[in-house]
């Protein structure tokens, strides 16, 4: 099963952050857009952004990262921490949407044994594109680091791995701008870590965040690996935040679809293509996001759900037919069960593909769909005039996307959204192919 293993990883020195470690990390590369971006770069000189997100035009770029960790490591901006740890890693946030208890994300920073997916070790919900993954695969190169963690979910129901990673001393906390609370924490008994290496070891791992990253990792050691054959090698492993899946802290929240550009788009049209499939309730005119989003919460206990939102007030919401013979469909005919009890798949598979025309790769290349997250957003930006219609989703459960990614299938892109993100810059994992990690 999964093979993990405890970090010896470059660390900003804390010593030379006059305002501590919130001035220099950065959310995960591909959430940052070019405000956030020069925010980030405004914030620090050496704010992690410029590395993960570096300056430059074409491949320059990459060889510009590479000469500022250089420098960075020369300067002891990074330093090795040599004493193998686990990181435990809190994140304390209010639930967005108006909640007023606060919740506490735990997890840890580890190593995790590259396995091809074919192996069924490390699992994926969901498919990849090729741009990123070159991209990545680029930077690191360049740089001989993993500098961005993904984020992983173990199994353990019975929170066995609570007590382990208790032990340990906090090296550092802060707060983001968006109001979460971060708290670093060193995990270096020896019982302590053997106890975590051995509970995750009885799971699976699925991604949650970061297939990417993942899928640039393997390609990496393959090409770093050709002069060795050392088991442990760096290059073996990806730095993984791994939290536990079977956590009621564990927050989803969905990705909305925001569809635009389409030749010719008719609410009535569509409503009426779609009622052969599924049952349509038409919400009252000018109903709001907010009430919208409860009455698809009210919906998914009769069946796979969605929201169409149109312009002028139109709305109504469309609950899978409980009748209706999924097999003669010709798109969810061809889909596994699993995958036809997920809302996100009824989604793209019974509406957006045969009845508007979306095809894959069109949702892949955001051709004709967005991908809003702010529900009430992207309702004003719909009523404002921008695109044709919005799709309101369900958060889908961590039990289907399991589900779902131990089936071997995989969900359309943005099937999830676990918040808040994990951040860039804690720590920094190299791929030195004659360094190995330790047991």
């Amino acid at each position: 099963m999964a093979e993990i293993a405890p970090l010896t990883p470059l660390r900003y020195d804390l010593s030379k952050l006059a305002n501590g470690l919130g001035d220099v990390v950065a959310p995960p590369y591909d959430v940052i857009d070019e405000a956030q971006k020069a925010a980030l770069l405004a914030r620090h000189p050496h704010n992690i952004a410029r590395l993960i997100l570096p300056n430059g035009e074409g491949d320059a770029k990459y060889a510009n990262a590479a000469k500022m960790l250089e420098e960075w490591r020369a300067q002891n901006v990074f330093v090795r921490d040599t004493e193998p740890s686990f990181y435990r890693y809190d994140q304390t946030f209010l639930p967005p949407g108006g909640g007023k208890t606060g919740i506490t994300r735990r997890g840890f920073l580890a190593l995790v044994k590259l396995h091809p997916f074919s192996d069924r070790v490390v699992l994926p919900h969901e498919r990849t594109l090729s741009g990123p993954k070159e991209d990545r695969l680029k930077l690191f190169r360049a740089t001989k680091t993993n500098l961005s963690p993904g984020f992983m979910l173990y199994r353990d129901p019975r929170g066995n791995l609570n007590e382990p990673l208790e032990t340990g001393d906090v090296i550092t906390e802060f707060s983001s701008g968006d109001g979460v609370h971060h708290v670093l924490a060193k995990v270096t008994a020896r019982d302590a870590i053997r106890a975590i290496t051995e509970g995750v070891a009885k799971s699976t791992l699925l991604i949650a965040d970061g297939h990417h990253r993942y899928e640039t990792a393997l390609r990496y050691r393959d090409e770093a690996l050709t002069a060795t054959s050392d088991a442990r090698a760096e290059p073996r492993y990806f730095m993984t935040f791994l939290a536990n899946g079977d956590d009621p802290n564990l927050v989803v929240f969905p990705t909305h679809r925001h569809v635009h550009s389409l030749t010719s788009f008719s609410f009535d049209e569509l409503i009426s293509k779609a009622s052969t499939t599924f049952v349509v309730k038409a919400l009252p005119l000018n109903t709001n996001s907010d009430v919208a989003t409860k009455e698809l919460a009210d919906a998914a206990k009769k069946g796979p759900s969605v929201c169409v939102l149109g312009k002028g007030g139109r709305a109504a919401i469309l609950t899978l037919r409980a009748d209706v013979d999924l097999a003669a469909h010709a798109q969810l005919g061809q889909k596994i069960e699993v995958l036809r009890k997920t809302d996100v798949a009824v989604l793209h598979s019974g509406i957006l593909e045969p009845l508007l025309g979306i095809t894959p790769e069109m949702q892949a290349s955001k051709t004709n769909i967005w991908y809003p997250q702010d529900a009430r957003a992207a309702h004003a930006d719909l009523e404002g005039g921008k695109g044709q219609a919005l799709f309101l989703m369900n958060a889908t459960p961590v039990g289907q996307v399991r589900d779902v990614a131990e089936a071997g299938e995989v969900m359309p892109q943005k099937s999830t959204f676990f918040y808040p993100k994990v951040l860039t810059g804690l720590c920094i994992h190299t791929l030195d192919p004659s360094r190995v990690v330790a047991s």
